[in-house]
């Protein structure tokens, strides 16, 4: 095994985002802060409606990726390609701006935990005009696997543990 040292501590900064929602910002926050591809690390939670409830109405991106893993809740995205995903417990949404999308991120639930994490990465300069997309990953859809000290979720690139891929 690998050991790494952690070189830096990068604390979230309480913020808000869309129509309201508080969420803490750990990369992204502090113009000193730059780690590009990575853009943004934004976590959620909350078990107070108020704190999620106005969500993320209709928006526009561009040039970059966003990746979304809810640990607890549900929240519904829709674009307008038509794209529709149901991000639910242990679910993931991968949407790809390219070259323009406009997308919502809403809440279906009224009451209870909302808790997970979005990861912003800047998209390489020949990609940024590729046309966008969206992936909705359902939870039995992602391969994990079980080490020592925890369970290791893949939802990207590949895993190789001990020579067995």
């Amino acid at each position: 095994m690998t050991e790494r040292t952690l070189r830096q501590v990068i604390p979230g900064t309480e913020t808000s985002d869309g129509a309201g929602v508080r969420i803490k910002r750990s990369l992204g926050q502090q113009q000193n802060v730059r780690l590009d591809p990575f853009l943004m690390l934004d976590e959620f939670g909350s078990d107070q409606p108020q704190d999620y409830m106005a969500g993320f109405p209709s928006h526009p991106h561009r040039g970059f990726e966003t990746v979304t893993y809810m640990i607890e809740g549900h929240m519904l995205h829709e674009d307008h390609l038509g794209n529709r995903g149901n991000l639910k417990n242990g679910g993931v949404q991968w949407m790809t701006a390219g070259r323009g999308i406009v997308h919502s991120e809403m809440p279906q639930q009224e009451s209870g935990q909302m808790r997970g994490f979005q990861l912003w990465l800047n998209l390489p300069a020949a990609e940024k005009m590729k046309p966008a997309g969206y992936r909705d990953i359902q939870p039995d859809e992602i391969p994990a696997i079980t080490l020592d000290g925890g369970l290791i979720k893949l939802v990207a690139g590949e895993l190789t543990v001990d020579g067995q891929a």
